[in-house]
């Protein structure tokens, strides 16, 4: 025997479906403490190529081992300079970065 569902019933399941869908971009878009938005992440990826460029730009760091990371905002730089005066002025260059919130200076002097 063959039955049929009323339309009131397609209408229920097709707003079921469009609300999980709706719940599920909202929530795969969202920011945990650990993790960035994915706004928060193109915004970060961008301060992390300012920040290099800044680097890249500044005669007076002359080391291609120092590595950037940033997370909301916070830029971390690590890595190898051969003297102190190279390890401030990367965190002065990461600083004066637009949008930079903190600079964690992590690099060792070599």
């Amino acid at each position: 025997m063959k039955t049929s569902l009323r339309p009131s019933t397609y209408v229920s399941l097709f707003a079921l479906a469009g609300a999980l869908t709706l719940g599920g971009l909202a929530g795969g878009c969202a920011a945990t403490p650990t993790h960035d938005s994915t706004g928060q992440y193109v915004d970060d990826a961008a301060i992390t190529t300012k920040v290099k460029t800044a680097l890249l730009r500044d005669d007076s760091v002359k080391s291609f081992e120092i590595k950037v990371e940033t997370f909301k905002g916070t830029v971390q730089l690590s890595g190898f300079v051969d003297n102190a005066n190279q390890k401030y002025a990367a965190g002065a260059d990461a600083a004066a970065v637009k949008d930079v919130k903190d600079v964690q200076n992590n690099i060792t002097v070599k």
